[in-house]
């Protein structure tokens, strides 16, 4: 088990994203859109929709709004608009190394943005490679160290019934795909997160629900081999590039090597 913990850093960012609704919602829907147009609409038969129709529903993103992001993507409710994957790096506030995942339906415009952005920060575009290297892409997933009971009375929530982390641990260390596994507090409630290939996330995932137990988050991560520490004014510049570049439109994904 490694000591570093990545849900701090997830925390805050739903924390942050909690405050920009709208926003995040308009990205959830162009993600389904492009998850469904990728492979099929059935999120049982596509594992990447399933996992952004999840993310979705765990935020509050109404149902007919998924139904309806799902519908535009296999063509039943086509505008002609087409998404493409696009990434890109480069260097902000105190040198820190960033990727940024994009979804565009123009790349011009996107990687022009990106610069100005970039430039405003107090930072530049790289060349491809110049940072990526120092970025591993791994399956993450926050599991909660317990399972749900139905409620007894119809209409009340279902109450979540706590178990001991060492035996849940010892039942994810059996999974096949399963490759690092830390200790975390989950809002007050022992948790585990666990790592895993990106091409085994879903996989991983299903195997915990089978399980029973309670899955907070599930997403694929670009995690940094090496990071970088800044304190004070620093760090308080180098967050507010992250939430800036995160702001745009077409950006899904920020990852930086900041610690």
């Amino acid at each position: 088990m490694s000591g570093h913990s990545k849900w701090s850093t997830i925390k805050h960012k739903k924390a942050a994203n909690d405050a920009k609704k709208g926003k995040v919602f308009s990205k959830m829907s162009t993600q389904i859109t492009h998850a469904a147009r990728q492979g099929g609409g059935d999120p049982f038969m596509n594992p990447n929709l399933r996992l952004y129709v999840d993310k979705a529903k765990s935020v509050g993103f109404p149902i007919d709004r998924i139904e309806k992001a799902i519908a535009k993507g296999v063509g039943s409710s086509a505008d002609g608009v087409v998404y493409e994957e696009a990434t890109y790096e480069g260097f902000g506030p105190g040198g820190i190394q960033i990727v940024v995942d994009t979804l565009t339906d123009n790349k011009n415009r996107t990687v022009a943005d990106l610069r100005q952005l970039f430039e405003s920060i107090g930072g530049h575009l790289g060349d491809s490679g110049s940072v990526s290297w120092n970025f591993e892409t791994k399956g993450y997933i926050a599991v909660k160290c317990g399972h749900m009971q139905k409620s007894e009375k119809y209409g009340q929530e279902d109450i979540f019934v706590a178990e001991s982390r060492d035996e849940v641990t010892m039942a994810l260390m059996d999974i096949e795909g399963v490759l690092d596994i830390n200790e975390i507090d989950i809002d007050g409630i022992e948790g585990l997160e666990i790592y895993t290939n990106y091409n085994t996330l879903s996989k991983v995932r299903d195997s915990i629900l089978k399980l029973g137990y309670v899955v907070e988050e599930a997403e694929i991560i670009k995690e940094p081999k090496m990071t970088k520490e800044l304190s004070g004014e620093k760090l308080e510049k180098a967050q507010s590039a992250l939430e800036t570049l995160d702001d745009h439109d077409d950006v899904q994904s920020v990852w930086s090597d900041l610690a």
